[in-house]
């Protein structure tokens, strides 16, 4: 079970993250013959899902190196992200029992959902900041990330789920830090601009 389970562990880490590149290496590596899925998720490598997650995984690279626009599409990705990490989690473990695939469907969700909350809550942080540079270098190394774990995920299980947890011990300790400091930006940006535009008022009276 355990190449199973890093694939589904895997898979659904690497949609909170990023959906679509994980679905391209997955179908990609099916494609060329250096894994081999379950028949459950052979439509990955199909050259529709090839052609769509290849547009999509651009369009992607694309968005998440805009500050702020970033944050509208992890938004949005909210709806997309952990459903999808859900079934390709169930999907992993091919035709198993329904009672095991329902909470692989659950535990992948969830662990999508972990990753997805603690990639925007960063990067909502980071976009407080006014410069760009260090979200284009927090987006790259989300890439590169991505890819690194999909394959370790992919070929090396046992080390991939030791880092999981790792990663998991972390995301849960600096999610509520991370929705705190986030509130408290907001609030900071709140009060600055309410505290200009009486300014100008004032002057303008």
């Amino acid at each position: 079970m355990l190449e199973p389970l890093s694939l589904a562990a895997g898979l659904a880490w690497g949609s909170g993250l990023r959906l679509y590149l994980t679905v391209l290496i997955a179908g990609v590596l099916e494609r060329l013959g250096f894994i081999h899925l379950p028949d459950t998720l052979a439509v990955l490598a199909s050259p529709w899902v090839l052609t769509a997650a290849a547009v999509l995984t651009i369009a992607e690279f694309l968005a998440d190196k805009i500050p702020a626009f970033d944050s509208l599409w992890d938004a949005v990705h909210t709806f997309i992200r952990i459903p999808a990490g859900a079934v390709l989690a169930a999907g992993a473990l091919g035709h198993a029992d329904p009672a095991l695939l329902t909470v692989a469907a659950l535990a992948g969700g969830t662990l999508a959902g972990t990753t997805h909350l603690a990639k925007a809550g960063t990067r909502a942080l980071i976009n407080l900041s006014p410069e760009p540079v260090s979200n284009v270098v927090t987006s790259t190394a989300e890439d590169g990330l991505t890819f690194t774990g999909v394959l370790l995920a992919l070929f090396v299980p046992l080390l991939f789920l030791v880092l999981l947890a790792g990663f998991l011990a972390v995301a849960l300790w600096a999610l509520p830090r991370l929705w705190r400091g986030v509130q408290g930006g907001f609030r900071g940006m709140a009060t600055h601009m309410v505290s200009r535009f009486g300014t100008l008022r004032s002057r303008h009276d």
